[in-house]
């Protein structure tokens, strides 16, 4: 069968938070940048999508294709390691320590944040003709993106940075929903369905994903957008990641590996 049983799949979540945690400094940092790219060229593909088409849920129905793509490949994303490294360290294998699972963390957050840099920059200069021009309808609307989720929280005060936070969770829920998803079958076609789904559901409802943020926010300050870096990390991608850490491993990581690997005692009958 192409489908593997939870229990299975589960068992390779666990596994596949500790070879992360075991990798090179160099393999993190490449597959980490590249995921980062890929995601950050999805971001403006299904930008691009709904500007031409005037339809955001055509967007966000195409925006899958990138996550898909870097999932395939092997490259992790940020939201992916928050669920993977931490179930290795709970299931006490060797050599998993916390400041394994942090120096995870703290690389793939470099290498995403690279590559997502990268893509803005490239995506800049396309956009305004090597910054000889305005930005034009795409580039216009992702420097609003980049007001609209930053000062447009930061006027609500705390209850604007608790909703950034709780989008973050909702974020990740279906962000690491995807991730499983890529284990859950042995068929590329089954893997990208289950992939799919979760993905295209957080990106219509205008979640926080802390590295697609990574592309929207530096890209929409390059192109003219009034807000600032502190703007950005305060009442974005600080209360962003934070949420995705905790909604992917409370929702998914720790729901998953409680019921399936570390079950109760069956009652008898």
């Amino acid at each position: 069968m192409s489908y593997l049983i939870p229990n299975e799949f589960v068992t390779k979540m666990v596994d596949s938070g500790e070879s992360k945690i075991f990798m090179s400094t160099r393999d993190t940092l490449i597959r980490a940048y590249m995921a980062g790219a890929i995601l950050a060229l999805a971001a403006v593909f299904a930008v691009t999508i709904t500007v031409q088409t005037g339809s955001p849920l055509v967007g966000a129905m195409l925006f899958p294709v990138g996550f898909v793509m870097l999932y395939l490949m092997g490259f992790d994303l940020l939201t992916g390691v928050f669920v993977l490294a931490p179930l290795a360290l709970l299931d006490k294998r060797p050599g998993v320590t916390v400041n394994g699972v942090l120096r995870n963390w703290g690389l793939v957050f470099v290498g995403n944040f690279a590559g997502a840099l990268t893509v803005a920059l490239m995506m800049a200069f396309v956009f305004t003709m090597g910054f000889s021009t305005e930005p034009g309808p795409i580039g216009e609307k992702i420097s609003h993106i980049g007001e609209a989720r930053t000062l447009g929280y930061a006027e609500y005060g705390l209850a604007g940075w608790l909703t950034i936070f709780i989008r973050g969770m909702l974020c990740n829920w279906m962000v690491s929903m995807g991730v499983v998803g890529a284990m859950i079958s042995t068929s590329v076609s089954g893997k990208v369905i289950a992939m799919w789904m979760p993905i295209m559901l957080f990106f219509f409802m205008g979640f926080e994903h802390s590295v697609v943020n990574m592309f929207l926010f530096p890209s929409a300050m390059i192109m003219g957008g009034d807000f600032s870096v502190m703007d950005y990390m305060i009442w974005n991608e600080i209360p962003t990641a934070l949420g995705n850490l905790v909604g992917g491993l409370a929702f998914t990581g720790l729901t998953l590996y409680t019921t399936h690997v570390r079950t109760a005692p069956t009652r008898a009958l």
